[in-house]
């Protein structure tokens, strides 16, 4: 497991922190509305006359303290408010690929949670127009790629998520995937059985937020034996469970796992009584990933923006991982993507360089060549 061991040199703890920061990596777990950040969040409030519970930016960083899911949940909800039009989703797509393009993100699966605005009478229109815009734009600017995964509520009626399922036919090439979201404890995944499987009869891989909180470990079953799933967000409760562990790691099923979030919301004591080194040594296939980076940010690390690369330098730091475990991190965020094979083959050929010349450049990461793989350009969209 540790690749550090075969043959790379060793390094401090601060080199293993650049190291992680700087990795080329794919972001598999980051929901768009949940990357607003604040300065974002009180212009666009300002705009388009919101009225926030928060006098200030700073009073708004101090409240980011939450006690659980349904706490934190309570607060992302409130400040979807601002998003209107089409020019605010392009500007929130734009905040995220700024961030993940200084956190080291070369390729990026990005959820959105549709009934959040549908409710709010904004449009499904409004809202792909405006987040294709800024992906777009952020392509051209930080050669990022991106997919959409198309996130339903699993605390509303499944007949909300046919019902927004069928709105975004028109619109199904835009979106790679979908998912399921929200609150987790006491809404099992089976009722949604019909709308995944509609799903992928309309060619969309499956995904979904499963095993995130205590006691919820039987939701990753149901979410690969009922909905189909091919990967599971959060993940961490399978820990306890030795036989699901051990199905999961036969089957080779990749955990999008966020620690910092896991922290921030309660799931885990501390970011250090984290499990994800152990899922790792467990033998499974986890990727590191920042869930909602401004809301994370300040109960754990103090920053305003807990981003991937914070996730990943916190591996190091708090989690002990080695330069060798970061390494095999990155390689699984790649290949757990929904990236052709050939994509994945680039980007990985992208990683195997960077931890080379990492360790000839006595421990500095090395300036990147911008070689850049066009995903619809060889998908040929």
């Amino acid at each position: 497991m540790d690749l550090a061991e075969e043959g790379r040199p060793d390094l401090t703890e601060s080199q293993r922190a650049v190291y992680a920061a700087e990795i080329p990596k794919a972001e598999l777990h980051v929901h768009i509305e949940g990357c607003l950040s604040l300065e974002l969040l009180f212009r666009l409030a300002a705009k388009n006359r919101v009225r926030l519970p928060f006098a200030s930016i700073e009073e708004a960083y101090k409240a980011y303290q939450f006690t659980s899911l349904s706490d934190f949940l309570d607060s992302y909800y409130l400040a979807t408010k601002v998003l209107v039009t089409e020019d605010d989703f392009r500007e929130l797509a734009l905040c995220y690929m700024a961030n993940a393009y200084n956190d080291g993100v070369c390729h990026a699966e990005i959820s959105f949670d549709p009934q959040a605005h549908l409710s709010r009478g904004v449009s499904l229109e409004t809202v792909l127009n405006g987040l294709r815009k800024g992906l777009k734009q952020g392509k051209s600017k930080y050669g990022i790629s991106t997919m959409l995964i198309m996130c339903f509520h699993r605390d509303k009626e499944a007949r909300d998520a046919l019902a927004c399922l069928d709105k975004v036919r028109p619109y199904a090439s835009w979106i790679s995937g979908v998912g399921l979201d929200s609150a987790e404890a006491g809404y099992p995944a089976a009722p949604f059985r019909e709308v995944f499987r509609r799903a992928k009869a309309m060619g969309l891989r499956c995904t979904a937020h499963a095993g995130e909180e205590e006691g919820c470990a039987q939701n990753i079953t149901e979410s690969l034996d009922v909905l189909g799933c091919e990967r599971i967000d959060h993940g961490i409760q399978c820990i306890k469970d030795r036989q699901l562990l051990e199905r999961l790691v036969r089957e080779k099923i990749p955990l999008t796992v966020c620690p910092i979030s896991n922290a921030a919301l309660r799931v885990v004591p501390s970011l250090k009584e984290h499990p994800a080194r152990d899922m790792l040594h467990s033998g499974l296939k986890i990727t590191l990933n920042s869930d909602d980076p401004p809301y994370n940010g300040p109960a754990i690390i103090s920053a305003y923006w807990a981003g991937i690369g914070a996730a990943y330098k916190a591996a190091a730091t708090h989690l002990g991982f080695t330069r060798g475990e970061i390494l095999q991190v990155a390689i699984n965020s790649i290949e757990a993507s929904w990236l052709s094979a050939d994509q994945k083959k680039h980007y990985l050929k992208q990683i195997a360089f960077f931890d080379q010349q990492f360790g000839e450049n006595d421990g500095m990461p090395p300036a990147q060549s911008g070689d850049v793989y066009d995903v619809e350009a060889a998908e040929g969209e």
